[in-house]
């Protein structure tokens, strides 16, 4: 008998931590340290667990990837990693990787420990395409610049936003200026240790 069950559309989700004002970063040289004692907890563990699991395709730019490149090798085989972070490490290492940048040279990707990368210039078109193809669901990485490009071409199903007690006072917007959008609020999650409170939007 012939399986006539409609296959579901991948869905694309953005996820990103955020502070209080907004800002998902101080800047280039932004080593995250007002956000660290949130991204390492158990709670958060947990929680980005559910979300990355069911994802099968995974969007960055290019900082984002020669920063989780160099420093996620050694997280994973850290004999203090937690058991969740080198299994996160290791899905880092072997998802489908969609790296969006218009300076990428040829081989500049390839890693002995982070494979299954591939580099594209164009975000929507790209993001178009994946959404057709079989799979598990696509996230984008914590990059304010591709989430804002999804955003405008009505291409984000669900936004995760882990929003911090703290506040930045500039620096790197996850929302685009001028967008006007209405999400549902589909689940809320709090963190009592570091006070962060995750936000899962959907588009109505």
């Amino acid at each position: 008998m012939t399986d006539v069950t409609p296959r579901r559309e991948r869905r694309v989700a953005a996820e990103v931590t955020v502070s209080m004002d907004g800002y998902s970063g101080t800047g280039p040289e932004d080593d995250m340290s007002w956000a660290m004692a949130h991204i390492a907890s158990e709670e958060s563990e947990l929680h980005y667990e559910g979300i990355w699991r069911g994802v099968s395709t995974a969007l960055l730019g290019r900082t984002n990837w020669e920063g989780f490149s160099a420093v996620w090798p050694t997280i994973t085989s850290h004999p203090d990693s937690s058991a969740r972070t080198r299994e996160l490490g290791e899905w880092l290492a072997t998802v489908e990787k969609v790296v969006f940048s218009t300076t990428l040279e040829p081989g500049e990707l390839d890693h002995p420990e982070w494979t299954n990368a591939r580099a594209s210039r164009d975000v929507v078109g790209e993001v178009t395409s994946l959404k057709a193809r079989a799979g598990r669901d696509i996230m984008v990485l914590n990059s304010a610049s591709i989430i804002q490009t999804l955003l405008r071409a009505n291409l984000i199903d669900d936004l995760y936003l882990t929003v911090l007690p703290a506040t930045l006072g500039g620096g790197t917007r996850v929302l685009p200026e001028g967008f006007a959008s209405t999400w549902r609020l589909a689940s809320v999650a709090t963190f009592p240790a570091s006070g962060a409170v995750a936000l899962r939007y959907q588009r109505p």
